[in-house]
């Protein structure tokens, strides 16, 4: 591994929200980062299918408006809204639940891009056992996959399994997954309950306490 899990994180900006969707609770997981790089070249790594699976995984389908999508091994779903180097929104379908996910780049003033990205879900179970991290530290996994991508694009993605077995890879997670249960304290989940559900969310990423 060549990178400093620190670094990476400190560039992170984590909130969580509850909000009501389609009628039932819900919850909002929110992250951003800033990239050094033009929006065109950002826009262009999270939209074109030649480049998704050199930071994220290989994608199948239409990759346009109302078309559909199919990420190797995780979810598929709908491309709902698409606006050039601005918006994207996307449902997330996974196991029978279907989710939200808004993407929104934008020129942070200074040559670089600020990606936001938004994943809205139903309250369930998983919720209760896993916390915002379930899906935040998959996501920021993926930025730091991009970071990496966009500041050396001719480099090999990180291997998965390698990564969870490395000692930078597993500081990464840990620190993300502590990350995510303080955005969950600050939006109002008891510190016991983020925590614990910090601890489990690290130990699936990482396969601690497996066997």
């Amino acid at each position: 591994m060549n990178f400093d899990p620190q670094t990476h994180l400190d560039a992170m900006h984590r909130s969580v929200a509850f909000e009501v969707r389609d009628g039932q609770p819900a919850s909002a997981v929110a992250l951003s980062r800033t990239f050094p790089a033009a929006i065109a070249d950002v826009w262009d790594a999270v939209t074109n299918g030649d480049r998704i699976p050199r930071w994220f995984a290989p994608v199948s389908g239409n990759l346009e408006l109302h078309g559909r999508y199919q990420v190797e091994g995780n979810a598929g779903g709908t491309i709902a809204a698409c606006e050039a180097q601005s918006h994207l929104g996307l449902t997330w379908e996974f196991a029978g639940d279907v989710s939200w996910v808004e993407v929104q780049v934008s020129e942070d003033g200074n040559g670089g891009t600020r990606l936001a990205l938004c994943h809205t879900a139903l309250l369930s179970e998983h919720w209760e056992t896993f916390g915002p991290g379930a899906v935040g530290v998959g996501w920021e996994m993926a930025f730091l996959g991009l970071a990496l991508h966009l500041e050396r694009p001719d480099d090999p993605k990180i291997d998965e399994a390698e990564f969870a077995t490395s000692p930078e890879g597993r500081a990464f997670i840990h620190g993300s997954s502590e990350g995510w249960a303080k955005a969950a304290i600050a939006a109002g989940t008891e510190v016991e309950v983020a925590n614990a559900a910090a601890g489990r969310t690290a130990a699936f990423y990482t396969g601690e306490g497996e066997g």
